[in-house]
């Protein structure tokens, strides 16, 4: 990763993003990555970084149970036990479930056939040492026991003790029952002191029993006594539990070093899991935040000085720390010409949180993560963002605002360049107003003639008329309601912001008198200005609130529009049913008219009568048949020529109609989106795109996804073998041979799905239709039949789409 200023990072509060990417990750080694995540200031791999999140929103979406599973951070124990330190059990079943997470994680993309190639890319990172998994499951329970089969000679200790056990616990329990003891003790039970069995004596009664005092009660009444005539037998008991200690070690101490010679790969495996699910964690902040993947552009090779190339069109960002309900989505565009904004206003409009939400978002976009704005937002990759905004005041080094902003300031134009951007909060403030005016214009024009991007916040009015006369500098301001005394955090692009002073005050309740007063005060052309510029901003309201408006009554249209065409389709499939009912009760009657008819001929035959009376009426009767035979065709609605597209929208389903296919949109313009079919990726014209249903296909299908044979073939019409294939009768191998070739044809048919019968039998051709089924390429999933379609008899394969 490109080193971004360590300062600025934090000033801009990316630190506090990476805790809420922390927090969406699955274990301790990922969490640990995202807090260390840093942007890249490199653009190919910051745009690889966005192109593996946007595959996983697309993985996640399709398939939500995708996860690393139970996978831990066992690199500390993997080097222990290099080091040759024993694993205890638990430590091997975390290893255990690391090695299971990595594997079926390898598992499962290798049967998604490449169809998430980025992600694919860092599965196939993760190695998978063999055996281990095996190795830990003979000698550790899910529980951390330790099998007694881990060995054969842990088999015949355990095998020992149990006998053993039994025979010192039968001959502890004639004690308890002996007349001769039973009176002198506390209780009637066995107990155990330091890892031998001992009778409750009772303390007046030492002596009465010929035994060892292992132990006594905190009170004293009770002696813990082994009797001396299972000494022997304690010792033996205890010796194999000895003997079983020593073995257990040893096969625990073997095992260990099985993994510590597989440290480095263990070490290696974690990483690249972690890698995964911190992808996966960007995914999912992505969803929380409903982020949308930005443009990454590039520098120019060669630029036009000054204007250093730079690009930032932010559409509808919202700053990602703040309420989503509450945040005001803010438009930040620059045109061509433009590489410095100088926001104006009072001190209370936002324009700091403006300034953040830019400065954040760049940081964001290189790192990887999708940003919280509108498809189609653009912005350059910047090899540093320097920022300063906030109180600079340093106690540590008596240094005071101003002098903590000016300290900032210098160490960052020593180090930006011309591919940088540069954010300054309140430049200049924290001195003399026209001193500090001066310094700030100054500043600015040292930062133009670099040609380095500045987004510039001021309270100054100097700088409105600077930014007026300076090519590639625009004035901006936040707006701030009169009315309401509230800023509304709506930025303005092109226009200088009002102070409102002398308005607030009014609407304060500040004397008339005193307000007249510093009006004199204010030279008449600041004052015509000031006038102009409220004007302005009052028009520009007006234009939105119509502008607001209109797309409400445009989106009330389209919704009427959508409920007439509901309506016509529900008319015309009532027309259809009542039209095809008439039809098939026609054609019942014809055929009880055509039956009676050929009864009539076999009578006038055997009575020798004429037959051309009958032969007329029986032609019409198959004219009729032919008509009434005729399905009812739906009948084209006007409603379809009203209905209006919905907008494309990033993740939307849509089809291509110059190549009559489909796919998923990844990535979203206003005039040009980019459509993901399979593992390409097609840049088209919106125009060409018309949203598509969902196909109702399985969780986890690709939308647009075609195994490689199949889509050469897509556009290639075939005709249908059928929707039900009948093996009953036939031999394995005939029948494995006829069902390939009959679910090619199916599936460059287009069929959704076929039924296949297989009967149930001894369950050897049902065994083999599944396996056949789970081999083939064009199968997304197979099902038994339900009860209605002859249960375990059938099989029903559904197609990918």
């Amino acid at each position: 990763m490109f080193a971004m200023d360590s300062k600025s990072i934090h000033t801009l509060e990316y630190d506090k993003v990476l805790e809420r990417l922390s927090g969406r990750c699955a274990f301790s080694a990922s969490k640990a990555l995202a807090r260390a995540w840093r942007p890249s200031g490199s653009l190919d791999v910051a745009r690889r970084l966005l192109a593996e999140t946007t595959e996983a929103r697309r993985l996640l979406d399709q398939r939500p149970s995708t996860s690393i599973g139970g996978a831990r951070d066992i690199r500390e124990h993997a080097e222990a036990a290099g080091r040759g330190v024993v694993l205890d059990p638990g430590t091997l079943l975390d290893i255990k479930s690391t090695l299971i997470a990595a594997r079926e994680l390898r598992r499962a993309f290798e049967r998604m056939e490449g169809t998430f190639p980025y992600l694919t890319e860092i599965v196939e990172r993760i190695p998978v040492p063999p055996g281990l998994v095996d190795a830990i499951s003979k000698v550790v329970t899910d529980r951390g026991e330790i099998f007694d089969s881990a060995s054969t000679r842990l088999s015949q200790i355990r095998r020992d003790l149990r006998v053993v056990h039994d025979r010192l616990l039968n001959r502890m329990q004639r004690m308890l029952n002996d007349p001769k003891v039973s009176p002198y003790l506390q209780d009637n039970l066995v107990t155990l002191r330091d890892g031998r069995y001992v009778l409750p004596l009772r303390a007046d009664f030492k002596g009465k029993v010929k035994a060892v005092v292992h132990d006594q009660s905190a009170s004293g009444a009770t002696l813990f006594v082994e009797p001396l005539g299972v000494v022997e037998q304690n010792n033996e008991y205890r010796q194999l539990q000895l003997d079983e200690r020593d073995e257990v070690r040893r096969i625990l101490a073997e095992l260990s070093g099985l993994i510590g010679a597989q440290s480095e790969a263990l070490h290696w495996m974690v990483e690249s899991v972690a890698d995964l699910d911190l992808v996966f964690g960007r995914a999912k902040l992505a969803e929380d935040m409903g982020a949308a993947e930005p443009r990454l552009a590039a520098f120019p090779a060669r630029r036009q000085d000054p204007h250093p190339g730079s690009t930032i069109r932010l559409l509808a960002a919202r700053h990602p720390l703040l309420n989503p309900a509450e945040v005001v989505p803010i438009d930040v565009v620059l045109d061509p010409t433009t590489y410095s904004i100088i926001i104006t206003g009072p001190n209370t409009g936002g324009k700091t949180v403006s300034l953040k939400t830019v400065g954040l978002l760049a940081l964001m976009a290189q790192s990887g993560l999708h940003i919280p704005a509108e498809s189609g937002s653009e912005i350059t990759c910047f090899e540093n963002v320097y920022a300063d905004i906030g109180d600079e005041q340093s106690i540590e080094q008596s240094l005071s605002t101003f002098s903590g902003h000016i300290t900032n300031i210098i160490r960052i134009l020593e180090e930006a360049g011309p591919r940088s951007l540069v954010i300054l909060d309140e430049l200049g403030s924290g001195t003399d107003p026209q001193e500090g005016a001066a310094l700030a214009m100054a500043i600015l024009t040292h930062l133009l003639e670099r040609g380095i991007t500045t987004l510039v916040a001021t309270h100054y009015p100097e700088l409105k008329s600077y930014a007026l006369a300076r090519p590639g500098v625009v004035n901006a301001s936040v707006e701030f309601d009169v009315e309401t005394l509230r800023p509304t955090y709506h930025l303005v692009i092109g226009l200088p912001g009002a102070s409102n002073a002398l308005t607030i005050a009014r609407r304060l309740g500040l004397s008339e008198d005193i307000i007249r007063g510093a009006r004199e005060g204010i030279s008449t052309e600041e004052l015509q200005a000031g006038d102009l510029l409220a004007e302005i901003h009052q028009q520009r309201d007006l234009i939105r609130g119509m502008r607001q408006e209109v797309e409400n009554a445009r989106a009330e249209v389209l919704r009427l529009r959508q409920e007439l065409a509901a309506r016509l389709d529900a008319i015309e499939d009532e027309r259809r049913d009542i039209l095809e009912s008439a039809r098939r009760e026609a054609e019942d009657r014809l055929g009880a008219l055509d039956e009676e008819m050929r009864q009539l001929r076999g009578q006038l035959a055997r009575a020798r009568q004429p037959l051309e009376v009958i032969e007329q009426v029986e032609a019409r009767v198959y004219e009729l048949e032919d008509e009434v035979a005729v399905p009812i065709e739906r009948e084209p609605q006007p409603a379809a020529q009203v209905r209006e597209q919905l907008p494309i929208r990033l993740g939307d389903r849509v089809r291509l109609r110059s190549l009559g296919t489909q796919g998923v949109v990844s990535t979203i313009g206003e005039e040009e989106a980019e459509v993901q079919i399979g593992v390409m990726r097609v840049r088209t014209r919106l125009s060409e795109l018309e949203r598509v249903n969902p196909s109702g296909g399985e969780a986890g299908e690709v939308p647009g996804a075609r195994p490689p044979a199949a889509a050469a073939q897509e556009f290639v019409r075939h005709a249908s073998p059928g929707m039900e294939l009948d093996l009953r009768g036939m031999r394995v191998e005939e029948a494995v041979e006829r069902l390939e070739d009959y679910l090619d044809s199916a599936y460059l048919a287009q069929m959704p799905w076929v039924r296949v019968i297989h009967g149930k039998g001894t369950g050897r051709l049902r065994d083999a239709v599944r396996k056949a089924a789970r081999a083939n390429g064009h199968v997304q999933s197979f099902e038994q039949g339900r009860d209605g379609e002859g249960g375990d008899g059938v099989t029903v394969v559904k197609f990918k789409s």
